[in-house]
């Protein structure tokens, strides 16, 4: 198999797209320990709840049943909504997406400080707003990434690695390194940023979230400030 060679993509954007995604990963990785640790739920690991979903059905767990079909389905649309963002014709605010995500957040921390907010919602929106976000960045220069989706991240960082082991040309060997260290460092992203909620839990308490939003915000600025292209090589073909 030939490595993909990076010509659609100018260096200067893929090092953004490096760093932007690395960012997003921490960000996702910060959302899944946090919705792990205050409702014993992964925000970001669908398969998971689908694998919950089919035990629910062969045991008739109809609260299992609609809990894990809300999940999914906000998901989903959460996905759905991103690429259609990406896609959006008229749109040259490339960081929108960042403003929708971080103002979901906002509104939602702000609203659960002054209001008990039950699981049956808060778990749909943090979990609708993750999906938006994996949409954000979907490729590093030809590697196709996801920032909240570990199982294929480290899939993707095998698979280069076993290529990069079994490849004797000296230019597909080289993409499949970058490949490998830019997988590697995604997922050290993602863990870095679960490793800081249990941290950032006590301190913010209801304001936990409010940490990820400033965030986001802060990095749409950078990238207002700047020509960065959000737009995938997969997306502009649509147009």
């Amino acid at each position: 198999m030939d490595a993909e060679t990076e010509f659609t993509v100018s260096p200067d954007q893929i090092r953004m797209q490096e760093k932007l995604a690395i960012f997003l990963a921490f960000i996702a990785g910060y959302l899944d320990a946090a919705g792990f640790l205050k409702w014993k739920i992964y925000v970001s690991f669908i398969s998971g709840n689908s694998t919950q979903l089919g035990i629910a059905f062969s045991s008739g767990k109809s609260a299992i049943i609609i809990s894990s079909l809300a999940i999914i389905g906000c998901f989903v649309f959460g996905i759905y909504a991103g690429t259609c963002l990406s896609l959006w014709r008229e749109s040259k605010f490339e960081s929108l997406p960042f403003y929708i995500v971080s103002g979901i957040l906002i509104v939602y921390t702000i609203a659960s400080h002054y209001y008990n907010i039950n699981n049956g919602l808060s778990i749909p929106i943090i979990v609708f707003s993750t999906g938006i976000m994996n949409t954000i960045v979907s490729s590093v220069g030809n590697q196709k990434i996801n920032t909240d989706f570990v199982t294929g991240t480290l899939n993707s960082l095998a698979r280069n690695t076993a290529m990069l082991s079994m490849s004797t040309n000296e230019v597909n060997r080289k993409q499949y390194k970058l490949n490998a260290i830019r997988l590697f460092l995604l997922w050290i992203g993602f863990l870095l940023g679960a490793s800081v909620v249990p941290l950032a839990l006590p301190l913010l308490k209801n304001w936990t979230l409010a940490f990820p939003a400033l965030l986001l915000i802060i990095c749409a600025l950078l990238i207002s400030s700047t020509d960065f292209n959000l737009k995938t090589k997969s997306y502009a073909t649509e147009k």
